[in-house]
């Protein structure tokens, strides 16, 4: 067979390769991979909050409320703060697919943990091991989707669809099985069916990641043999910084989430300070900066909101939600299953919506303000319910729950791109980083947040969240033209 290629240099017979769905066969495989990690990962985060604060009796480990909630923010924040670790050793170290699968076996490995290890230790061990492995396979499943096509090839978007419906069925499957099985045998058992979940993925991948594009085994960067002295000493002695805290009880379990926020905090504005003051960033693309800064505000709020489906929403379905169906009470890390459902039906119809309007969509500071302010009114949703214990109906929250996904459909698809559009040329790779920044800083604020939520007046708690998200996204709405003209062409 010839080696035919075009002007580009891409083989012509790798656009002929249609075995999944139309897709490259090898897309499967990357599907297969990321369903089964978001599988253990969202099976795993359902039922975590409750087996931190239930009593030993139920299971549990019987930890104070607020601060099974830090922890829960914290571990959030932790796995999108990894994601430029992650990124990292792929361009610099072992490349995205070894990045990639040993991510996934390190993802395992915290799982594994959570259902052997006893108590504490095997939460601590646990969520560090996924938090850093999932932060990995962030950042590196996306560009290997990528790899498979080249610039030209029409089915790029339609590939990408595919590949998210797979995070999505992982999504909504996870916690239906690990709820069941913590209901019916025990929180470790819940855990154990997310460590083989990952098993399944893991063992998939390894028959036939040889078979994805060689650039996807290089590394982009190399570090300099001479610089490996350094960063493994620079790692050494941070490792025994945090042991060091640790031990003087600085870093504690009710500290956590307050301790992602700060390092999420500096970390976003040493970067904005960073591309700001080198002189090659000029012109458009330093007007892009500012117009970038109430984006990643926005994000912020919205992710310290749109997270609370891990913390206060779990909480909400323990104590304040009918769960009975029939005279079965259904698993409180079911509720954690709605919006999957929700999004892979809607999905579809916003994408069909934005190709049809055209230029005539909402601008993206528009889009990033309404999913703001919808996500508020979500909020406002919670203070419509009845009061009592296990009083609020199923189909209630069924429906906040719909405003949560019409929310993040309006604001989590453009925040990637958005970014890409914005980033200077320089600085293309920091600004995916600072976009994942203002999702960490979200996620731990979330759960700083839900220390202020009690079941017994909660009122106050959704008023008042609720009114400062909503407050957020039309400031940003009314400032959409301002920022429209500093975004300096780009939409």
């Amino acid at each position: 067979m010839s080696d035919s290629r075009d002007a580009q240099g891409t083989r012509l017979e790798d656009r002929s390769d249609t075995r999944f769905f139309g897709q490259p066969g090898v897309l499967a495989n990357l599907f297969g991979v990321e369903l089964w990690e978001r599988f253990s990962f969202y099976g795993m985060q359902g039922i975590l909050l409750i087996y931190l604060y239930y009593s030993a009796s139920r299971g549990g480990l019987g930890i104070d409320e607020g601060v099974a909630t830090g922890i829960v923010g914290a571990y959030g924040g932790g796995v999108y703060l990894s994601t430029i670790l992650g990124a990292w050793l792929a361009d610099r170290v072992i490349g995205p697919e070894r990045t990639l699968f040993s991510s996934a076996v390190c993802v395992m490995a915290g799982h594994l943990a959570l259902a052997l290890l006893p108590g504490l230790l095997g939460v601590g061990v646990g969520l560090v091991l996924i938090a850093l492995g999932s932060g990995g396979v962030k950042a590196t499943a996306t560009s290997l989707v990528g790899s498979l096509y080249d610039e030209h090839d029409t089915r790029r978007d339609a590939g990408f669809s595919l590949f998210y419906m797979g995070i999505n069925i992982g999504a909504l499957l996870g916690p239906l099985l690990t709820g069941l099985l913590q209901k019916e045998a025990g929180f470790h058992w819940g855990f154990g069916a997310a460590a083989v979940g990952m098993a399944l993925g893991l063992a998939q991948y390894a028959a036939t990641r040889s078979k994805l594009p060689e650039k996807t085994h290089r590394v982009a960067n190399p570090l300099p043999p001479g610089r490996w002295p350094r960063y493994v000493a620079v790692a050494v002695l941070a490792l025994a910084l945090v042991a060091v805290l640790v031990w003087v009880d600085v870093i504690t379990a009710a500290r956590l989430s307050t301790i992602v926020i700060g390092i999420s905090l500096v970390a976003a504005i040493a970067y904005f300070a960073v591309i700001l003051a080198d002189r090659e960033v000029q012109g458009a693309e330093r007007s892009r900066i500012f117009a970038f800064m109430p984006l990643f505000v926005c994000n912020v709020v919205f992710w310290s909101l749109y997270q609370q489906q891990f913390t206060v929403v779990t909480i909400y379905a323990d104590k304040r939600l009918d769960r009975d169906i029939l005279g079965w009470e259904m698993p409180v890390s079911w509720v954690t299953s709605i919006n999957p459902v929700f999004i892979i039906v809607l999905a579809g119809v916003f994408a069909a919506l934005w190709t049809r309007w055209g230029t005539r969509q909402p601008a993206t500071p528009l889009k990033f303000g309404a999913g703001t302010a919808l996500m508020g009114v979500a909020f406002f949703g919670f203070l419509l319910m009845p009061s009592g214990q296990n009083t609020a109906p199923l189909l209630g929250l069924a429906g906040i729950l719909l405003v949560f996904t019409l929310a993040e459909l309006l604001i989590s698809p453009v925040g990637l791109s958005a970014t890409t559009k914005l980033a200077p040329r320089k600085f293309a790779t920091q600004m995916i980083a600072l976009y994942f920044l203002s999702i960490a800083l979200g996620t731990a604020l979330a759960g700083t947040l839900a220390g202020f939520y009690d079941e017994t007046d909660e009122a106050p708690f959704f008023l008042w969240v609720g009114l400062a998200s909503v407050v957020t996204g039309v400031v940003v709405m009314l400032a959409s033209k301002p920022i429209h003209r500093l975004m300096a062409g780009v939409d």
